[in-house]
């Protein structure tokens, strides 16, 4: 396959402008749009719509467009083993995480790892809602749950340790709950995309679960920052990972809520990428970045 036509369709898909695609590699418009011909031709599809006033991507070239960005970084990863290419660290990196992770830990971050890697650029895509990775065509996400993807590898980030909280007036006014049956009386603040979670106690064959069944929520919310500050502002109990809500118990806006029961939870803070991906170096340096800034134990843990 024609990896400068691969790499021209990529440019071009980013773009949504073959022109320009063709002039960021030196090629004339009319050239750029016979190699992409070539390429659908070898393809047998047709990856972009064209018209007067704009191109889109075919349905077809969106299926292919994440395989193009793989053949690239495979293309890369094998001239850098054979000693060719630059030796430095460069590219775009396209990366997914939560949006409200990304607010307190990545964001205050970027420029020291943007002047530690002047070559890299970074792409982000920040959401509290799960992007998948290889129709996305992501290099790499961060992810909070169990990975139980056979297609993806991860890289343990962090613990993702999670608690009852609520803010010091809501107690006041509401009363604090001494046992998991007092929920039930209470406002409870869920997750959207959650689901129950047991609350254990050692010594004590517990089957208590957050949201306790059968129990109506009275919000239900799918970004994790405004559920805390919401949390914060006094709405009700709600169930939020220490990392996003330490800072507000040690300032005395939240107070944990029967601090006694544990959550169970299997999920962590992954760091994952597709299986089928070479794991290029503009990957391997921001994974080592993050590690380095979170810490072990991690920054909010005490």
């Amino acid at each position: 396959m024609d990896t400068e036509g691969v790499q021209l369709f990529v440019m071009a898909a980013d773009m949504l402008n073959i022109s320009a695609a063709g002039r960021q590699l030196g090629l004339a418009p009319a050239v750029a749009s016979a190699r992409l011909s070539k390429l659908e031709k070898q393809i047998g599809a047709d990856l972009l719509h064209r018209s007067t006033r704009k191109i889109s991507l075919s349905l077809e070239g969106a299926e292919f467009l994440p395989y193009a960005r793989e053949i690239l970084a495979q293309e890369n990863a094998a001239r850098a083993a054979l000693g060719h290419g630059n030796a430095g660290v460069s590219g775009t990196l396209r990366f997914s995480a939560s949006s409200t992770f990304a607010q307190l830990y990545i964001a205050p971050i970027l420029p020291e790892f943007l002047d530690r890697y002047p070559d890299v650029n970074l792409e982000l895509k920040l959401s509290d809602t799960q992007m998948n990775l290889i129709e996305g065509g992501f290099d790499l996400a961060l992810r909070n749950y169990a990975i139980e993807d056979s297609s993806l590898r991860a890289r343990k980030l962090a613990d993702d340790k999670r608690i009852l909280c609520a803010s010091v007036d809501y107690l006041a006014r509401h009363g604090t709950p001494k046992t998991p049956e007092d929920l039930a009386e209470h406002q409870l603040m869920t997750f959207m995309s959650g689901t129950s979670r047991r609350l254990l106690k050692e010594g004590e064959e517990s089957t208590h679960t957050f949201p306790p069944t059968g129990v109506k929520k009275r919000v239900v919310c799918d970004d994790g920052a405004s559920m805390k500050i919401a949390t914060t502002a006094g709405v009700g109990i709600a169930m939020n990972s220490i990392w996003s809500v330490h800072k507000e118990i040690q300032d005395g806006l939240l107070v944990r809520v029967l601090p006694e029961y544990e959550i169970e939870d299997q999920s962590a803070i992954w760091l994952v990428y597709p299986k089928s991906n070479v794991l290029t170096a503009k990957v391997r340096v921001f994974i080592d970045f993050l590690l380095e800034k979170i810490g072990d134990p991690p920054i909010w843990q005490d």
